[in-house]
């Protein structure tokens, strides 16, 4: 048993947040390569336990080959971003996926062979691809700038915590009550307005978006944590099980704890791009 263990669900999800938000911020705001770092473990520990899951629930991921491709899609585009190797690169993550296929064509024991290449694909989709997008939104200037995705993590840290905070206080009016009967318009609402307070602050101290900027990449998270939470709370009902993992004592996992972001990524991407 751990020492953190021993205290109350409360005290280690507090415990638990300081200290991940210290490494993490440290991290970004230091230098490109610390950056790069953290987010590496974060992607590769979070699709090992997507695979794990997967896995748990009969499926034959091919989860070392899945692993490979995943991470390497991540570094794939960081290196791009930074400038280090051609964007002519990213045509190689096609012929890394299409070996999975192959791959299946010597295992004669299984039944459903496309169905567990469908969960490997699923777990690099899901996982991998968000976490690569977060790359460009970090080099959204051209250069390293940790500015927006700083900003970004605090917005989705502050719309969990706010919701988490007015669930637990007011929660009645049930969300989504056939995915997640803990889920409350209350605590979207609260999470919706602590985002925002989130946004206006990021905007006194940040210039590198504007002011509807940050409003929208807020609206964005607020919805993405929320539809975020539903469709990881539907991969865990499939499964039956009640979190991701127990790696983050208060949290479960890092699919808990990241779900919001795998979904809203590729949306702040395609904003921040068009936009």
């Amino acid at each position: 048993m751990t020492i953190i263990s021993k205290y109350s669900n409360l005290t280690q999800r507090i415990v638990t947040a300081l200290v991940g938000v210290a490494v993490i911020i440290t991290c970004v705001v230091y230098n490109p390569w610390t950056y790069f770092l953290i987010f590496f473990v974060t992607c590769f520990l979070t699709l090992f336990e997507f695979y794990g899951l997967a896995l748990h629930d009969g499926m034959i991921v091919q989860k070392t080959y899945g692993m490979f491709c995943g991470m390497s899609i991540f570094c794939l585009s960081f290196l791009i971003e930074m400038k280090y190797i051609s964007y002519r690169y990213y045509f190689v993550i096609f012929p890394l996926l299409a070996v999975i296929f192959l791959i299946k064509l010597y295992k004669k024991s299984e039944k459903k062979p496309f169905t567990n290449i469908a969960y490997t694909l699923l777990g690099i989709i899901y996982v991998s691809v968000p976490f690569g997008l977060i790359n460009i939104i970090t080099f959204e200037d051209g250069f390293y700038n940790f500015e927006i995705v700083f900003g970004c993590l605090f917005i989705l840290w502050a719309c969990d915590s706010g919701s988490f905070i007015a669930g637990s206080l007011f929660g009645k009016m049930k969300l989504f009550e056939r995915i997640s009967p803990m889920k409350s318009w209350e605590g979207a609402f609260g999470g919706a307005i602590f985002a925002y307070g989130f946004a206006l602050l990021m905007n006194n101290y940040f210039h590198s978006l504007a002011l509807w900027q940050w409003l929208c990449v807020a609206t964005i998270m607020i919805v993405g944590t929320v539809y975020g939470d539903l469709v990881e709370s539907l991969l865990k009902r499939s499964i039956s099980i009640k979190d991701s993992g127990t790696s983050l004592p208060g949290h479960g996992g890092f699919l808990d704890r990241f779900d919001g972001l795998l979904i809203s990524s590729p949306f702040i991407v395609a904003f921040l791009e068009i936009f």
